[in-house]
């Protein structure tokens, strides 16, 4: 165990909102070890961004950990050259070249199919556009077409929660056995259409690519745990920061600030990947604290995006900040493989989309916005009246 300082969390308030703990730690002991975790955080940036490309001392690798035991041997569970060989084996199918001249547009077919489908009046923005939008969008890039997007939904939530069960839950592990179970099946069943007629989706591309099954399909099961969970949080979560700043929905609606600076401070203000595991792969100390051999450190990205030293106001949500310290998606050779393909679903699509389509759109005041997680954190409603659309709204063209 590291000689961090021991801070004792109250897993439950936690869960509820981090923000005013992990505050505290960066004042009083911005590398902690809490018990209930059962791991040393590391809250400040700077320690952060340093030390996720130091992979010789904090490494992906944990053949251990929950994600490998769970989910298979991925590309984010891979240091150097093991990690880039599939990294680049992806990369044709999320290169921003194939997402601007492949996937935009699909993404956008799918926006206006859903938007299409919602009648006026009080709906739960997460569950009728939000969840079947990233879900859909998830179906094509992954290439497993052959499914519903609630089922994509489902298997998301059920590996998050599975690869977050640090306290040993077997229910969840179990929910999340049946999600990788239920992935495989549908790979299966797709693999013979695949092997014929191959495309840019990531299972045609890894498929093409010769990588073995097994990392084939430890690599899907990766890009369908965090892009369809992630996605829709961050898509709910813009609208309903936005919403809730009226005058700063101005300012994007005006073209003072981008959809794309929006979305990028939503994603810095509530992270929706909050942390981030690693293990020490030797001896190292940083400042006082010294580490051993193989014990788990938790990078927590949340905390790092709200650190005051780089970060005026960090409490605040502001469109107008400037957000390229944020580490919203990594800051190391772990980098989001996914993040232009989000960044084109969330702020090329979805956001100027629901914008243009459901100008008058507002929260509902009949229920209360949840929000909740530490390690992946975001809305689990958003209840909003939606406008009934005018004539040039439905013929943006007229």
């Amino acid at each position: 165990m590291s000689t961090a300082p021991r801070v004792e969390i109250d897993l439950a308030a936690f869960w509820a909102d981090p923000y005013p703990m992990l505050a505290k730690m960066r004042k009083e002991a911005p590398i902690a070890f809490v018990p209930q975790l059962g791991s040393t955080l590391l809250s400040c940036r700077d320690d952060i961004s340093i030390s996720e490309k130091q992979i010789d001392v904090f490494s992906s690798h944990q053949p251990a950990g929950l994600m490998n035991r769970l989910m298979g041997h991925n590309m984010m569970r891979k240091d150097g050259e093991a990690h880039q060989i599939e990294r680049r084996a992806m990369f044709p199918t999320v290169s921003p070249k194939t997402v601007k001249a492949h996937w935009t547009a699909l993404f956008q077919a799918h926006a206006d199919r859903i938007l299409d489908a919602i009648e006026p009046g009080r709906i739960d923005f997460m569950r009728d556009f939000a969840l079947p939008f990233s879900g859909e969008c998830l179906k094509s890039i992954t290439g497993l077409t052959n499914i519903g997007f609630g089922d994509m939904d489902a298997w998301s939530q059920g590996m998050i929660e599975g690869i977050a069960n640090y306290s040993g839950d077997p229910a969840v592990e179990a929910r999340c056995h049946a999600a990788t179970s239920g992935i495989d099946a549908a790979i299966d069943d797709i693999l013979p259409v695949m092997r014929k007629h191959p495309d840019q989706s990531i299972l045609g591309v890894l498929l093409a690519s010769g990588m073995p099954m097994e990392s084939v399909r430890a690599n899907v099961k990766l890009a369908i745990s965090g892009g369809q969970n992630e996605p829709r949080k961050a898509i709910a979560g813009t609208v309903w920061a936005l919403l809730s700043h009226p005058d700063q929905l101005d300012l994007v609606r005006k073209g003072e600030v981008t959809w794309l600076e929006a979305f990028e401070e939503y994603a810095r203000w509530i992270s929706p990947i909050g942390m981030s595991p690693r293990r020490i792969a030797k001896p190292w100390s940083i400042r006082d604290v010294a580490f051993e051999t193989d014990e788990r450190v938790f990078l927590m990205f949340g905390s790092a995006n709200r650190d005051e030293k780089h970060f005026e106001r960090a409490d605040q949500f502001d469109v107008r900040r400037d957000t390229s310290k944020s580490v919203a998606f990594g800051a190391g050779p772990h980098f989001c493989a996914g993040a232009w393909a989000s960044r084109a679903m969330i702020a090329d699509v979805a956001l100027p989309t629901v914008f243009a389509r459901a100008g008058k759109i507002e929260i509902a005041d009949d229920e209360p916005v949840r929000i909740g997680g530490w390690a992946f954190r975001g809305l689990q409603n958003l209840p909003v009246n939606w406008p009934s659309r005018s004539r040039a709204e439905k013929n943006p063209s007229a």
